[in-house]
């Protein structure tokens, strides 16, 4: 089971947001604050407002970071980031899966309190925290082009 974590809110645009997975494989992607402000301008403009403007951008995070994970049939343990709207969360995430042809069990994708011992939250604070580097830095193409 991997265990998926966020480390900086998608929500604080002054400061980048890390989600990072880990147990047997690990992977940390890096989203800069410029990169979600310019999302959040781009949403605006197309009607968003606050709260779901935050989780489609996470969801489009995490479709970013898992993509590839989900193909290999991974049970994932999301943190629960957005309290309450975890089935909104999956069932976004499983339409992105859907549309790029991944075919998912819907039963693999969970939610749950990671803990602070968890090797997922020490991959995001790390990688916050400058101490590890992400494997990848995710850019507004990228993160806008999951539409």
């Amino acid at each position: 089971m991997l265990e998926v974590d966020q480390s900086g809110k998608i929500g604080d645009t002054k400061n980048p947001t890390i989600l990072a997975y880990s147990n047997h494989i690990e992977k940390a992607i890096f989203i800069p604050a410029t990169v979600k402000r310019q999302c959040v301008q781009i949403l605006r403009s197309q009607g968003m407002s606050g709260g779901t403007m935050y989780l489609f951008i996470f969801v489009r995070g995490l479709y970013l970071l898992l993509a590839d994970a989900l193909t290999d049939g991974e049970i994932v343990l999301i943190d629960e980031e957005y309290p309450g709207h975890e089935r909104e969360i999956k069932q976004q995430l499983l339409n992105l899966c859907k549309r790029d042809g991944i075919s998912v069990e819907p039963s693999n994708i969970r939610f749950g309190r990671i803990g602070k011992k968890s090797n997922a939250h020490y991959l995001a604070l790390g990688t916050l925290q400058g101490a590890r580097k992400p494997t990848c830095q995710i850019g507004l193409d990228e993160l806008m082009g999951i539409m």
